[in-house]
């Protein structure tokens, strides 16, 4: 799918899309309950459909109305081979909940999922009684689980993923002894956190001692439950960068009190003199009258706002810099290097080391040639972003990507009164 981009004055009001870690973490604690769990307000992207596809296979029963998906949870292996499609969090989510069962199970990857590390996972389950190892494989990455997991004690690493962490979080509640889990270097904490409230409403405790120790007790229950899903902040920065950028508009269902990292992307607009109106449920921001100014901000913790930032910076005077960067190269793409090549298109120069980004920001000049997402969703979401304030249209090939996380952002734009034009099967 092609794209373009037409310049444009934001305005009005969005309800935020939403979360899909939420969504994608609730259905795999509605399998393991007993009962029928509801989830309403579902994210239905590319990654949450993967998800409930995972969920059938593992036994639960599944009905989607609208935006509400029912799940009776009856978690077997009715399937054997289960394919997590380009979403991390499922294969590292699930390997270890696939490996409390003694029957053999693969989880098959496609796409930028041959290239993502997963040997965190194996490094894991070897301590804790089970197995996940890789199947040679030209065209995917297919790894077989052999459970089932006991559980007892184990030390990881966490420097490249949280999403291992998460998995053994949410598996290691039903094994029947109690299990201890040491972690070293671990990134990304906040959406470890996210996990472990959401077990706690699903009726599951962790004990967190501190950052690098996690005590489970062995034997407990998940209880089904009515859940309802927060606002996705990941996705909801890119409508806020706009708004900073090229308008004024107000985005709804965004929890002040969230858990999710990613709601720090309202740290670097405030660095940047966007005006910010922030309540308990939404946020307000518009284009500050004075321009834009550069900006620091360290996004260890929340690698996937550097993509808008980018966008942000690029209308900034001045150089920003951003710090924290080395995991973006294990993402859908080699991120940082991407966006150094797709906005040195439309005149941006971005500068990389192994940890640090500097963006060299004022005006943008959009080319003749269009621009690529790589299958990225967060770069194509990016560069849409950024053509609102261009100088001229910016056409994005590839755009359909989107889908991933986000599959309405292209028309939210359009609510917002942004140009934007669409071509298929180009």
């Amino acid at each position: 799918m092609r794209v373009t981009i037409h310049p444009s004055v934001l305005k009005g009001v969005l309800k935020a899309p939403p979360s899909k870690s939420m969504t994608q973490r609730a259905i795999a604690a509605a399998i393991l309950a007993r009962g029928t769990s509801t989830i309403s307000g579902a994210s239905l992207c590319d990654d949450a459909v993967t998800a409930i596809a995972i969920a059938k296979a593992l036994g639960a029963a599944v009905a989607i109305n609208g935006d509400n998906i029912t799940i009776i949870g009856n978690f077997s292996a009715v399937e054997t081979a289960l394919s997590a499609g380009e979403s991390g969090l499922c294969m590292r989510m699930f390997a270890p909940i696939a490996a409390l069962l003694d029957t053999p199970i693969t989880i098959a990857g496609k796409g930028s999922l041959l290239h993502r590390p997963m040997h965190m996972i194996d490094d894991a389950l070897s301590q804790l009684g089970a197995s996940c190892k890789l199947v040679p494989n030209a065209d995917s990455a297919i790894w077989q689980i052999k459970g089932p997991l006991t559980g007892g004690s184990a030390v990881i690493n966490g420097h490249e993923t949280s999403q291992a962490l998460t998995g053994l979080l949410m598996a290691l509640p039903l094994v029947s002894v109690d299990s201890e889990i040491r972690v070293k270097n671990l990134v990304s904490k906040g959406y470890v956190n996210m996990t472990i409230q959401l077990l706690r409403q699903f009726g599951v405790v962790i004990q967190q001692q501190s950052e690098e120790l996690y005590k489970i007790r062995g034997r407990q229950r998940y209880a089904a439950k009515d859940y309802t899903v927060e606002g996705d902040w990941s996705g909801a920065a890119f409508l806020l960068v706009a708004a900073a950028l090229s308008g004024e508009i107000t985005v709804r269902n965004l929890l002040s009190n969230t858990k999710q990292p990613d709601s720090a992307v309202l740290k670097a607009l405030t660095f940047a003199g966007a005006p910010v109106s922030l309540s308990e449920q939404e946020v307000s921001l518009s284009k500050p009258t004075n321009s834009l100014r550069a900006f620091n901000f360290d996004a260890g913790e929340s690698p996937d706002l550097v993509p808008p930032l980018v966008a942000l910076a690029a209308a900034c005077k001045g150089t920003s810099t951003i710090y924290g960067i080395s995991r973006l190269k294990i993402k859908e793409s080699n991120r940082a290097k991407v966006l150094q090549q797709e906005f040195a298109r439309i005149g941006v120069r971005i500068d990389l080391t192994d940890d640090t980004m500097k963006i060299y920001g004022d005006t943008l000049t959009v080319g003749e040639d269009p621009v690529h997402a790589h299958n990225d969703h967060r770069i194509a979401m990016a560069l849409a972003v950024a053509a609102c304030s261009a100088n001229k249209p910016l056409t994005i090939e590839g755009a359909e990507c989107v889908s991933k996380s986000y599959p309405d952002f292209f028309a939210d734009l359009k609510k917002l009164s942004v140009g934007v034009t669409i071509e298929d099967n180009v």
